[in-house]
């Protein structure tokens, strides 16, 4: 299995960030990962295994959360510490907003 490929924190932007944040789904795997802890992509199960491969995908090129493979599988965890660097106070922001109701 290929080791997947991250930005170097200093080639985040706002709008990759944004745009991978900006999907429902991708905002609730984001939640998940809050706590610090990363998780085996396989217990997240939100949806189909390809459309969680897309959404796991827009985060980890976007600089938003890092993938590690161990085997055969992967785990996830968010990249707090940069984005906190690149864009301070964003990710708490966006994590504590609600869906209007």
């Amino acid at each position: 299995m290929r080791e997947p490929q991250h930005p170097e924190s200093y080639a985040i932007t706002l709008t990759g960030v944004l745009y991978a944040l900006s999907d429902p789904v991708r905002l609730e795997i984001v939640r998940s990962l809050q706590n610090g802890n990363e998780k085996p992509c396989g217990e997240f199960g939100l949806h189909s295994k390809s459309t969680m491969s897309h959404h796991f995908k827009v985060l980890r090129e976007a600089g938003v959360t890092r993938t590690r493979t161990e085997g055969r599988q992967r785990f996830t965890s968010l990249r707090r510490k940069d984005l906190d660097a690149r864009f301070p106070g964003l990710l708490e922001a966006v994590l504590a907003a609600r869906k209007p109701f």
